[in-house]
Order: structure tokens, then C-alpha cells, then sequence
């Protein structure tokens, strides 16, 4: 609203002395009022116009079957964290962070007085700048308003000017212009802190600010400030839990194949992405030149869903559709929505944890492979060797089960019978990796240390975790279900594993077919049990590597920290905790081979070796596995030595007195 100054200075309660006092345009004419009220119909109707088929779309849109309101209260508490506090848009790019958040909050404080002012342009005004509430309301809507100039003047500097890559190649001119309305907005409601009472430089500037209010309305629906409407409500819905994959809905659903398996909650998404490219620019994949980039996957739905709608037939990836297909402007055969994009995501998890409005990336992406994989549309040498290994053998390495038999006669774990407190979950990499079962004897070593009574199973396959991630249900529900058939028949009542993928497979995805028994990662055992540890007097430096599968999907980031540093001095990597950059390894990508562009785990791997460390301390055996020929591999190319590589098992068990060998009875 438009407020003119009166020469006359009025006092405020708290002897805070204002110099003007606010004023409006003293009268409308007919003609005038008949203008505003057609041109707000215009503009409110031109909006509901563009936004009325998109909310079609996301309607008509399939439901989603696991969809819950529960727990109210956290959603609640989200809302108000994310959405009303800007949190996270704040701590995860602080200066951006600020300026958008000014942005936001001058928006709500504004929201009395633009009601207000067309109220006053139909002469129904309720708001009266000569109350002492009008005047404390205008004086502090003015300070946001100067903060709202700044900062979106910065905002338009960064993005046209500085142009992050993240933000993309692409120039969007539509958001400059909608800057520049809002830039006009502040300008010409501070403005009229310096106008006339009454006249014509009053009523110019009224009008200009309610020009630019009603063009700002319906540009809305077709650019990215249609998150403005869509993502409160997205964070407000999104799924429980994090990267938390949806079940399959019957026999005929395979995944997210065509647009008729597209859910509400997916769409909706995809018309909330603000594209801001704070999942591109913390991605592995997008980091290390490979086709994957998370934004554009998001993009790519909603693009799809503007083409083709909700309930097509046509098949989302690219490779899958037909020549006509392919032709359209928005889906090109060679763009971002390609089958290779979806199977290059390591589910590190980083694009979801960033994302300021509440998108899911990893159940759309792997929802993707759920279609390609299910349906067989996804062929690759690798993975069909992977999902045979694990049908055959029960274990990703494809190994006999024999191997596991011999590993554990030769250190003597005793099996789990119901008797001890803790069933040890070996796991693929404990049970069959060189390197995963020295981590595997050396934890079991702190167990007995402590005092710590356990056992393994006789029979164990693998979680599933490889299948699960790369959308192979039917392997993954074979092994989930024999699973829990194994810890049913052992009578198993708390289990401890080294590999936070098999912690999160077992205590999450497995529910979709029952309750497994109460798990927790081998850092938190030995936290919990740390002032029984001893404390190594060494001047050894460690760098910890925060695996994505404990850090952003279980957030757990103090306890390995703890154990760490009892064996050297902590130092912390430039990223790390929920910023920490992945090793390559997860989405089951460890098992598909060589990867396209710069190696994700040399990258991480170069990036632990110029901390000058001595040691690289890991809390994952797929990690370990990861960096065991990076680091040799940045040692080589650098022409320094690498730093040791150890488990946070292995830097625990170095300090512990050796094991006194078995007494012979003669």
C-alpha cells in the first residue's frame, strides 16, 4: 500500500518519536474503482488459468498408497522449521540463505497491508494509518520492505551476474523480470514515504504498486515462483523418513515406468523445484562430469507431465520411448531424463538432504530403476551378474557359502543359539571381503574385550540393499523375507553390524515385509561402551569420512567421532557430517563397473589426502573398499605416501591387549 507524507510529526507509545504519519490517496473515481476491480478479476483469473491444469495434473496423478498424515505433530514442527523459520534454506547457503529468507518473511509482513491496499482502492480500507497500530504496522512493514530491496537486488546479482553453475546454463529472463517487480514493489511503497498528501505523485506510485502485484500474480504459475504456492504444502506432505521407498501398489505396478504410475506426491514435487541447484551442486555424479544431475531429473517429471500428462502411456525414461516420442521439444532423445542418468545416482542422499522444499529425489530416481528393472527395459552386464550372484549364492560377491563357513571356523565365532546378547551380522563385505572381515575379527575382538557375549548366524544372505537400490524388487523381497525368517528362527533379539547399509536395509526396507529384530551400527556400540575403551597415547591424525548410509540417512555423525578420537587427533575433512562427499560405492554402483568421467572415490579420496592426515578413518566397509585403491591411486599421481586406511573397529582393537592363545589340557 501507498502512504504520503504529512508535514505534521506525531508521537509513538515509547517515547520513539516518528517525524510523518501515514496517508493514502484521498479519493478514487468511478472509472477508477471500475479499473481496478476489472483488472483484478484479470489477474486473478489469469492465474487460475495457467495454475488451474497443473493442479489438475498433480490430482489426477496416482495416489499414493503408503500416504499418511501421521505423525501430525512432526510435519507440524517441519513446517514451522522449514517453511516459517526458512531453516534450512539459511544453514546450507548461508548468505543466499538470508536474502531469500528476507524475502519470505517481508512477503508475510506484507500480506495485511496488500489486502489492505486494494481494500482502500474499493474504498473498504480497514487498516488506518492514523491508529497507533496502523502506524507501528507501516513503519514495520517499511523496515522489511528496505531489507526485502536489498536483498532481492543481491538475489538478482547472484544469479545474473555471478551465475553459480549450480544455478544452470540457462538465463530465465522471466525470473529477472519478477525481480524487478518485486524490487518495484518495495521501491514504490518506501517511495511514498517522500510523496505529497494527495497527489498525483500519491496516487502514481498506488498505481504502480498495484500494477506490479497484479502482473507478479500470474506469471507465477509458469516459472519457478510457483514454488511460492506448491512447496509449503510439499514440505508440509512429503514422505516420513528419509529416501524412504514407497511399495509397489499390486501386481501391475513396476515402478515409476509411464505417466500413469506417476503418484501425487512425485508431481507435486516436480512442480515445486524452485531450481535453485543445491542437489546439483552436492551431488558425486553431477560433480565428476557424468549425465546424472539431480535438478534436471526433477525437471525432466515435470516436463513430461506438462507434455504427455498423468495418466500416459509413454514411457518416462528416453531410451524406452519411440521415435514420435523422442521429438518432443521438451523430452529430446538425447536429453537429461535418460536411463543412464538414473543409473549413475549413488543414493549418497545429498540432493534430498539439501533440498529447501521438501523434493525426494531418491525414491523418484529410484522409482525410475524400479521400472527400467522390473520391466527388463534396463539391460547391463554387471547388474544381471549382481542379481544372478545374489539369487545363487546369497551374497553380492558371488562366492560360495562355504567361503563365509571357513572364515568363521578359522576365528572361532561361536553360532548364535538365543544364549548371547548380540547376533554379529557379517554381512557381504564381513562375510567374504579380505578387507571387510579384518574389520569383522577386529570388532568381534572389542566385543570380547568388553565382555560383550555373541554369536553369528549359521546361514545368512544378504540384506538385499544392491537389489533394493537398483530396483530389483523381486531379489530384494526373497532376500528381505529369508532374512527374517533367519532371525525368527534363531530367536534373535538385538543385532550389530559394521555396514550401515545392511543397518539401514534391515531397520527400514524390510518392513515392508515384517519387523526385523532391534540393530544398531558397530559406532554406536562402541560409543555407548567408550569409557570402557582405552585412550591411545599416539600423535597419529585422523581424518573420519562420514559414509552417506550413516551420516544423512541414520544421522549418525558424534558417535564414530567419539571412538576416533580415542585413537588419534580428530581433523575433519572440508566436507563432512551432512555435507560429507560420497565414496562412490552405494546404489549398488560398486558392483556396475567402470563409471563415466572422473572417479567419484579418487575425488573424495584426494580431497581426505590433502588434509595431511596420517590415517583415513571409515565407519563402512563399502567406503573402505572404495578408498583402498583411490588412496593409492592419489599417492601415485601426488608422490606422497598414503595415509593408512582403517576402520573405526581397527583403530579401537590396535589398543587393545593382545588375545592370549588357547591352553592346551595334556
Amino acid at each position: 500500500m501507498v502512504y504520503a507524507l504529512l508535514s505534521s510529526p506525531r508521537s509513538l507509545p515509547g517515547s520513539v518519536l516518528l517525524s510523518v504519519t501515514f496517508g493514502e490517496p484521498l479519493r478514487f473515481s468511478a472509472p477508477e474503482i471500475a479499473t481496478l476491480l476489472l483488472a483484478l478479476l484479470a489477474s486473478a483469473g489469469l492465474f487460475l488459468w495457467r495454475f488451474a491444469p497443473i493442479l489438475r495434473k498433480i490430482i489426477r496423478s496416482k495416489k499414493d498408497v503408503d500416504f499418511s498424515l501421521h505423525p501430525l505433530g512432526r510435519r507440524v514442527w517441519e513446517f514451522f522449521w522449514e517453511v516459517l523459520c526458512q531453516a534450512k534454506v539459511i544453514k546450507q547457503r548461508p548468505a543466499p540463505g538470508v536474502a531469500h529468507a528476507f524475502v519470505f518473511w517481508g512477503f508475510l509482513a506484507f500480506a495485511l497491508v496488500s489486502v489492505n491496499h486494494f481494500a482502500v482502492g474499493l474504498g473498504i480500507g480497514f487498516l488506518s494509518p492514523g491508529s497507533v497500530f496502523g502506524r507501528l504496522y507501516f513503519s514495520f512493514v517499511a523496515a522489511w520492505a528496505a531489507l526485502v530491496a536489498i536483498s532481492i537486488a543481491g538475489l538478482f546479482i547472484r544469479r545474473f551476474l555471478v551465475r553459480p553453475i549450480w544455478l544452470g546454463k540457462k538465463v530465465s529472463y522471466e525470473s529477472g523480470f519478477i525481480a524487478f517487480l518485486i524490487f518495484l514493489l518495495m521501491v514504490s511503497f518506501l517511495g511514498a514515504f517522500f510523496a505529497t498528501d494527495g497527489g498525483i505523485a500519491v496516487k502514481t506510485l498506488w498505481w504502480t504498486h498495484t500494477l506490479a502485484l497484479l502482473i507478479f500474480l500470474p506469471l507465477i504459475p509458469h516459472t519457478k515462483h510457483l514454488h511460492l504456492v506448491l512447496s509449503p504444502l510439499t514440505i508440509f506432505l512429503k514422505r516420513n523418513g528419509f529416501s524412504k521407498i514407497p511399495p509397489l501398489s499390486g501386481d501391475e505396478d513396476f515402478g515409476l515406468v509411464a505417466g500413469k504410475d506417476v503418484t501425487q506426491l512425485v508431481s507435486l514435487q516436480a512442480y515445486s523445484c524452485v531450481e535453485c541447484g543445491r542437489c546439483t551442486e552436492h551431488c558425486p555424479a553431477s560433480n565428476t562430469g557424468k549425465v546424472l544431475n539431480p535438478k534436471e531429473i526433477i525437471l525432466g517429471m515435470r516436463s513430461y507431465l506438462k507434455e504427455f500428462g498423468p495418466a500416459a502411456k509413454t514411457p518416462l525414461l528416453n531410451e524406452a520411448r519411440d521415435t514420435v516420442a523422442n521429438t518432443s521439444p521438451d523430452n529430446p532423445a538425447d536429453n537429461y531424463f535418460s536411463m543412464e542418468a538414473a543409473f549413475e545416482c549413488t543414493t549418497c542422499g545429498a540432493c534430498e538432504f539439501q533440498c529447501p522444499v521438501g523434493i525426494q529425489h531418491l525414491p523418484i530416481i529410484i522409482g525410475l530403476r524400479r521400472g527400467a528393472t522390473n520391466t527388463g527395459v534396463w539391460e547391463d552386464t554387471y547388474g544381471t551378474k549382481l542379481f544372478l550372484a545374489l539369487e545363487k549364492n546369497g551374497n553380492a560377491l558371488g562366492l560360495s557359502a562355504s567361503e563365509r563357513d571357513k572364515f568363521i571356523q578359522k576365528q572361532a565365532f561361536p553360532i548364535f543359539d538365543g544364549s548371547q546378547e548380540y547376533c554379529l551380522w557379517l554381512g557381504c563385505m564381513g562375510g567374504y571381503d579380505p578387507k571387510g572381515r579384518e574389520i569383522i575379527a577386529d570388532f568381534a575382538r572389542v566385543m570380547q574385550y568388553l565382555g560383550t557375549t555373541f554369536g553369528v548366524l549359521k546361514k545368512e544372505k544378504c540384506t538385499g540393499d544392491p537389489a533394493r537400490r537398483l530396483g530389483n524388487d523381486l531379489v530384494f523381497q526373497t532376500l528381505a523375507e529369508a532374512g527374517l525368517k533367519a532371525f525368527e528362527t534363531a530367536k534373535v533379539q538385538k543385532i550389530v553390524a559394521i555396514c550401515p547399509h545392511c543397518v539401514r536395509t534391515i531397520a527400514t526396507d524390510w518392513r515392508e515385509y515384517g519387523i526385523a529384530p532391534e540393530i544398531e551400527h558397530h559406532s554406536e556400540f562402541m560409543a555407548r561402551h567408550k569409557a570402557r575403551l582405552p585412550k591411545q597415547p599416539t600423535d597419529d591424525s585422523i581424518v573420519y569420512h562420514d559414509p552417506c548410509y550413516l551420516g544423512r540417512y541414520q544421522d549418525i555423525y558424534d558417535e564414530p567421532r567419539e571412538i576416533v578420537s580415542l585413537a588419534g587427533t580428530l581433523v575433519e575433512a572440508p566436507r563432512s557430517h551432512e555435507r560429507s562427499f560420497c565414496c562412490g560405492a552405494g546404489g549398488g554402483l560398486v558392483f556396475l563397473g567402470e563409471e563415466s568421467g572422473e572417479r567419484v572415490s579418487h575425488v573424495r579420496a584426494a580431497e581426505l589426502a590433502a588434509t595431511g592426515a596420517t590415517t583415513v578413518g571409515t565407519a563402512c566397509p563399502f567406503c573402505n573398499t572404495m578408498f583402498r585403491d583411490a588412496l593409492s591411486a592419489v599417492s601415485s599421481t601426488n608422490g606422497v605416501a598414503a595415509p593408512q586406511l582403517l576402520d573405526i573397529a581397527q583403530l579401537t582393537a590396535r589398543a587393545l591387549p593382545p588375545i592370549p592363545p588357547p591352553t592346551t589340557v595334556n
